[in-house]
């Protein structure tokens, strides 16, 4: 298709042609598969039956300007109901192609643009080939030449530029700016956005949480970004802004959450709706202040309203946005590109993908015929030095063995975790390799850590493991009836929690993983210490059944019997009051401290821990110290917020 010159790139008669070529596009994909639209087909299901199956076009996922073109409607409009550009969140009908109809018979393209924001003139062009011309002759959206299709209920949400970069990166973060402009003037805004970065880089370390370490403002980030800063944002504005506007974002990322599960209930939906309504009815205090004297008709914010039933017609989202086929576009054109010669790259571009299409169907073939279990006979033994002399390499001694699995083992380390394929309910495990640099002996090791009560600490949670009893059984209990120390203890950097988080990026099973660490250095750097939930009272919900507590020490050791047990050394933080903060909607803890000022600490069974806990420190309405590091923040704050939206799992069991 020819481009149009710069200078004619506007005329709306060109924006005309690209709309109804765009549409005649769509047509001409779609239009083999009409027949099996029409005509039912004997297919066989999962079930064995056979039954006749008639198809159709299911949802099409876009971002907003592409929803305007594909439902003929004026920007500033909704794509899926007729309410006023002026006052979105009003009252409106389902957009339909049976309603649409009448209206372009009996008014004036005048009317209905202004009216019902409908685009009612698609030029009627041609487009020149190779060969001859085509004519274009859709003048309405290509969906009504498909049976039961119809382009404003196939509209399905996108997550990734409705809520997260639209809602909140380009709205909510922009209006909280505006907010300290109009409020402390441009020089005072500058110190508090300041203070505001320092606050989101002093985060703590937490799996797969995206850090900011660098002072950045919030423009022209990715959409990695912007779910990153979504985790951690209120707890950076809380102490600078309105409460009601803490209660808007706080509302709002409650909504983002509930919709992004991956199974949505009855009640779900009723707390999506409550989420959505108090995100209304906050929001206002950006009107007040006098950021949004305009008001609230805005596209994305509005498409929220139709999150309810979108729901109800497709399914939960369970993260199914416009972010898939922007990753899919790095496996289809920049890669195949890369590999090209970078002239007239189009073709092998093609070539490329058809290639690797092949590849991906004879796998799944052979997968499906049993040709890649392996041989059914063994492999006769081949002697190690035939193996190492068949590579061109003499065999290593054995410390030069023993080295390389150091390097392996350390390199199994470095991952933070993600989604795995184990069919298991849940389970801690510590890792392969021991820490070095650590005593064997209990009296030692408690010297060495700085932890004198150690012993007595293991002994008495030996005597709550062997008698079965509450950890309140072991603090009470006269010492001398507590099994001894054990001789030798084995320390660990880290440890490896499996849990079921499906709404998660996840294995087939909807297990994830994740690695809690506790070392006096990582990567060269200060000590790292992770925090965690702990399992507390399963009879109640949320994070009144959990604990949160720091990680000092992961270590192993076997009593007299040889019963091995798998522990962690922790210290507590305690809920300041029995329900979460109103504004943020988070826990607030504060470190549990004995009456000399010192904090608890025990002993506690790895079975206990369910996975790790993000807590991001109170700063309030006080600036944090310029230096401060995020590896000192567990240290530097007197209370933390259990960040409930590190990610989806925590979410759903820290409410």
């Amino acid at each position: 298709v020819h481009l149009a010159d710069r200078e004619h790139a506007d005329d709306p008669k060109f924006r005309k042609f690209r709309r109804q070529l765009f549409h005649t596009s769509l047509y001409t994909i779609l239009e083999s598969l009409k027949p099996g639209m029409t005509t039912p087909e004997v297919v066989r299901y999962a079930d064995g039956h056979y039954r006749r199956t008639v198809y159709g076009l299911g949802p099409y996922i876009a971002d907003y300007p592409e929803q305007a073109l594909l439902a003929c409607i004026v920007q500033g409009w909704c794509p899926r109901c007729d309410a006023h550009r002026d006052d979105l969140d009003g009252e409106g009908i389902q957009r339909s192609h049976s309603v649409t109809d009448p209206l372009l018979d009996a008014l004036s393209l005048r009317v209905l643009w202004d009216e019902y924001g409908i685009v009612g003139d698609l030029l009627v062009g041609y487009v020149l080939y190779e060969g001859g011309c085509m004519r274009l002759t859709c003048s309405k959206p290509f969906t009504v030449a498909f049976p039961r299709a119809d382009i404003h209920e196939m509209l399905s949400p996108d997550l990734l530029h409705q809520v997260i970069k639209g809602t909140f990166k380009d709205h909510l973060v922009a209006w909280v700016e505006e907010y300290l402009v109009l409020t402390h003037g441009k020089a005072q805004a500058a110190i508090i956005l300041a203070d505001i970065d320092r606050r989101i880089a002093a985060v703590p370390h937490f799996p797969g949480l995206r850090r900011f370490p660098e002072v950045r403002g919030f423009k022209q980030w990715t959409g990695d970004d912007s779910k990153a800063l979504m985790k951690v944002y209120i707890p950076a504005i809380k102490g600078y802004v309105p409460p009601q506007m803490v209660q808007a974002l706080s509302a709002f990322l409650e909504f983002c959450y509930l919709v992004r599960r991956d199974t949505i209930t009855t009640r779900t939906m009723a707390q999506i709706e409550d989420a959505l309504a108090r995100f209304h009815r906050h929001r206002v205090i950006f009107e007040e202040v006098g950021v949004r004297l305009d008001g609230f008709s805005l596209p994305r914010q509005h498409s929220l309203k139709h999150y309810p039933k979108l729901i109800q017609m497709f399914g939960a989202p369970n993260g199914l946005c416009s972010s898939i086929t922007e990753s899919k576009h790095i496996k289809a054109v920049k890669e195949p590109y890369r590999r090209s010669n970078r002239f007239e790259a189009l073709g092998q571009m093609l070539l490329t993908n058809q290639r690797l299409d092949k590849l991906a169907a004879a796998r799944v073939d052979f997968t499906a015929r049993g040709m890649l279990r392996g041989s059914y006979h063994p492999m006769p033994a081949i002697p190690e030095e035939d193996i190492w002399a068949g590579l061109g390499f003499d065999r290593p001694h054995n410390g030069d063995i023993e080295e390389m699995a150091e390097q392996q083992a350390a390199l199994d380390e470095d991952d933070d975790g993600g989604p795995v394929d184990e069919d298991v309910i849940g389970k801690v495990v510590l890792a392969k390799r021991k820490s070095r640099g650590y005593p064997r002996d209990c009296y030692e090791l408690a010297a060495h850590i700085e932890v004198p009560s150690l012993p007595e600490l293991v002994r008495r949670f030996l005597y709550v493991q062997q008698h079965d009893g509450p950890v309140e059984l072991g603090e009470n209990i006269d010492l001398a009836l507590c099994p001894p120390a054990p001789r030798q203890i084995s320390v660990f950097p880290s440890a490896v929690a499996y849990f079921y988080a499906p709404s998660d990026v996840c294995g087939v099973r909807g297990m994830r993983k994740e690695r809690i660490r506790s070392v006096p250095s990582w990567r060269g750097g200060p000590a790292r210490r992770d925090c965690v939930f702990i399992l507390d009272d399963d009879t109640q919900p949320g994070f009144l059944g959990l604990l949160a507590a720091r990680v000092l020490l992961l270590f192993s050791f076997k009593d007299i019997d040889g019963v091995e047990y798998s522990c962690a050394l922790v210290s507590w933080f305690l809920p300041t009051s029995d329900h979460p903060c109103e504004e943020t909607g988070m826990w607030i803890v504060e470190p549990q401290v004995d009456e000399f000022g010192h904090q608890t600490v025990s002993v506690v069974h790895l079975d206990c821990i369910l996975r790790a806990a993000h807590l991001i420190g109170v700063a309030g309405k006080d600036p944090i110290p310029t230096r401060l590091k995020h590896t000192d923040s567990l240290d530097a704050f007197t209370a933390f917020y259990v960040n409930k939206y590190a990610d989806h799992h925590a979410h759903e069991i820290a409410f």
